[in-house]
């Protein structure tokens, strides 16, 4: 099966899984960009930024278990990041001949940090999209009010307006053509009605007991250290605060940030100031 620009794959979990992948070709001498959405989102959210890379590199996008045309895991439990991490060292194993570029969008960046604690000869580099070694409090509130609500709609219509009232204070510029392509990126068609395209189980990992004191992830970031690396942030995002940002580049002065006015939790890496940056960091990888 086949999509604009791109070849469907597959690969295996440990667990019998069978996970999905787009796969854009390009010039396989130089690193693939291997991208990983967020909790909710799935490989179509990288349409744009694989279109615009393809050719020129691989493009790899990927729906983690439970998204999209994976597999939903017959256990829910296993809707973690250690869990999440395994499965795309297979894939790198099986499908990726060197080193990736991650470009990591909130979850997606989690894992790239755990990436680096225990595979780091896998990385050429990192985009970490609007998240830190430190969650806003007010973000994974607003996220764990809306994950696992297995909304139905009539219409991608209203599917659209339904994502724009959730989401408009976070967007002030976007538009119903805004909305319309987030709401066919996170949502699919099935049985004459529209719904969030994802296993509504991915929300049991929330309601088990947070281990006090929390995981810290500031050790897994900075094994990032000496890679490209570049770091997106929304300017009205509530789960990458300011603050963290300020203080992740300090760690890592060589890593480039890069913060995007009147946009929220998260942005698309379509907005020219974030494509011109990935530019950059995809040039400093190939040096």
């Amino acid at each position: 099966m086949t999509g604009p620009g791109y070849e469907d794959g597959y690969w295996y979990s440990a667990d019998g899984l069978r996970l999905h992948f787009r796969d854009y070709p390009g010039d396989e001498s130089k690193a693939p960009v291997l991208c990983v959405p967020g909790l909710t989102r799935n490989a179509r959210d990288f349409e744009g930024v694989a279109q615009r890379l393809a050719g020129r590199r691989r493009v790899i996008a990927v729906d983690l278990r439970g998204r999209g045309e994976s597999d939903y895991a017959r256990d829910p439990l296993s809707y973690i990041p250690p869990v999440y991490l395994q499965d795309l060292l297979a894939l790198i194993a099986e499908h990726c001949v060197r080193p990736v570029v991650l470009f990591g969008t909130s979850l997606g960046g989690l894992i790239a940090m755990l990436l680096g604690l225990t595979a780091r000869p896998s990385l050429a580099g990192v985009l970490l999209n609007d998240v830190g070694p430190v969650l806003g409090a007010a973000g994974m509130a607003r996220i764990r009010s809306y994950v696992g609500q297995d909304a139905r709609f009539q219409s991608w219509d209203a599917a659209a307006r339904a994502i724009a009232d959730n989401h408009a204070g976070a967007f002030p510029d976007y538009t119903r053509a805004d909305w319309l392509v987030w709401a066919h990126r996170v949502c699919r068609a099935e049985g004459g009605e529209v719904r969030f395209d994802y296993d509504m189980g991915i929300a049991e990992p929330f309601n088990l007991p947070q281990p006090e004191p929390a995981f810290d992830l500031w050790p897994a970031f900075e094994t990032l250290h000496g890679l490209p690396s570049l770091l997106v942030r929304g300017g009205n995002s509530d789960v990458l605060e300011a603050d963290t940002a300020s203080e992740m580049v300090r760690r890592i002065p060589m890593m480039e940030l890069v913060t995007l006015p009147r946009i929220g939790h998260a942005p698309t890496l379509e907005e020219p100031g974030a494509a011109a940056a990935i530019d950059r960091l995809l040039r400093l990888v190939d040096e």
